[in-house]
């Protein structure tokens, strides 16, 4: 397929369906804590606007809960199918971690999901409010444990090999390695983040159309404060995982930086823009300032940064994906900076709701939490080759005894069905997304939460049936 090999096509295969699945859990992550705030300050204050916001974000928590696990599913399959050979390896390691994932979130998880979903008319608000919680938490839970399997990878440590496999031997030091810490602050911060900005330019969406009520307001209002005071947060918390890899993964922070030759001696210029080529061994077209790569990740103004021609060639990572991913996702990271600074100057000329440029750039800023997740992603992923687990085993020894033709066969499968089924579902949640809040939801007939009259079995059966614009209204008049 495309000249491609089998290894080749596993990696393509993995890419795609976790680059799928990783935006549903991050939205998963944000919006459970965002309800759990919500509830929160509805019991607090008593404002019906936290609880008509509680019930619209619930609706759309429980569509993308249920893309997130059918596609993550997947995700476990893969270790043992088309990468069996790593699961015969490291098994020992990341199977007890994603278990513990299943035996602590997931349970947790299910155990409070329906009562969250379904349980608004009938449980007390104590109980209900404690629910969400524990959903909240559930899902920072599995974050810990899938950072844990994840960062083991990149920077392991607390085991034995024993016959050609690994044997953990310390468990502490296996869940707390090197880069874990970085990496868990990181995921989580960015996942808060996305979750802003997806609720930021849905509030847009709707006060650039005209549409202005107390809930969009408070839904921009919010969106913003996050973004002001976590997106900064996020800046410091990957200065210090940049540290951190620059000390465990030296070659994949040259990969990043596209920094090939220490032989001037001189301290390590930082490259805005380039094309590193791999065949060549240089950075072409590049545009550099002096002596700031040094600053930025040494914090210093003399020592040099690691280069790509002191590793071998077939340590090196492919650093054109790695150089452009890395910069993708600090670029976004800018704006959101910049876009929580101006919302600060708007909200004091009293202006943030009305000011239709900056609507405008929160509107397209919607995705952008998502992207630098996934440029993130396939900047640490990729730079970690060409090792599947870091200095211990490479990719290349992972992979299970495919053909080309098996790989392409099941590659082409999973391309269709993913945008086939997850296409409908994203749309699904988006046409949920354009309806906007309803507003004084507790004073309308029969409302009171998602599960009014019925107990569904299903977490998606919390979102609207209707596909019709009007039936559909007229389902959240009734029973929200």
């Amino acid at each position: 397929m495309f000249g491609l090999e089998a290894l080749d096509l596993a990696r393509i295969q993995f890419a795609f369906t976790i680059s799928f699945h990783i935006v549903f859990p991050a939205i998963t992550i944000g919006l459970a804590s965002y309800l759990a705030v919500l509830e929160g300050l509805w019991l607090k204050t008593g404002e019906g606007v936290y609880r008509d916001l509680y019930h619209f974000w619930s609706k759309i928590f429980a569509v993308n809960f249920g893309m997130g696990v059918v596609s993550g599913l997947v995700m476990a399959y893969q270790f043992g199918t088309n990468w069996s050979a790593f699961s015969d390896f490291a098994g020992a390691v990341t199977g007890p971690l994603l278990t513990y994932e299943v035996l602590t979130a997931f349970f947790l998880e299910a155990g409070f999901l329906g009562v969250m979903l379904f349980g608004w008319n009938r449980v007390g608000p104590g109980l209900h409010f404690f629910s969400t919680v524990m959903v909240a938490i559930g899902t920072l839970i599995s974050t810990f444990w899938i950072l844990a399997s994840n960062s083991w990878m990149q920077t392991p440590q607390g085991f034995e090999i024993v016959d050609g496999r690994v044997i953990p031997v310390d468990w502490l030091a296996v869940i707390f390695n090197p880069s874990f810490p970085y990496r868990l602050a990181h995921m989580a911060t960015a996942a808060f983040l996305a979750t802003a900005f997806f609720v930021g330019a849905s509030a847009a969406w709707h006060l650039l159309r005209g549409r202005d009520n107390p809930a969009l307001r408070k839904m921009l209002s919010m969106a913003m404060w996050m973004a002001l005071l976590v997106a900064p947060v996020q800046a410091f918390i990957g200065d210090l995982h940049g540290l951190n890899t620059l000390k465990h993964q030296p070659a994949k922070i040259a990969a990043m930086e596209g920094h090939w030759d220490n032989s001037s001696g001189e301290p390590t210029p930082l490259i805005l823009f380039g094309w590193p080529d791999m065949e060549r061994e240089e950075t072409r077209f590049k545009l550099e300032i002096p002596y700031l790569g040094s600053l930025i990740l040494t914090h210093s103004l003399d020592e040099q940064v690691p280069a790509l021609k002191e590793f071998a060639p077939e340590d090196r990572p492919n650093s054109l994906i790695v150089f452009w991913s890395f910069r993708i996702m600090v670029a976004l990271g800018l704006l959101m900076i910049l876009t929580g600074v101006w919302s600060l100057w708007l909200r004091w000329r009293d202006r943030l709701f009305s000011s239709r440029p900056f609507l405008h750039l929160v509107l397209w800023m919607g995705p952008s939490g998502l992207i630098a997740i996934l440029a993130g992603w396939f900047t640490t992923e990729v730079g970690r080759q060409p090792w599947v687990v870091y200095g211990l085993m490479r990719t290349a020894d992972a992979v299970s005894n495919h053909g080309v033709t098996q790989m392409s066969v099941t590659l082409a499968l999973f391309v269709v069905v993913y945008f086939v089924l997850f296409g409908i579902g994203i749309s699904y949640m988006l046409r949920l997304v354009r309806k906007g809040p309803v507003t004084d939801e507790g004073q309308r007939a029969g409302s009171g939460g998602p599960g009014q009259r019925r107990t569904p079995a299903r977490p998606l059966s919390a979102s609207e049936e209707g596909m019709d614009d009007d039936d559909a209204s007229n389902g959240l008049d009734a029973r929200s």
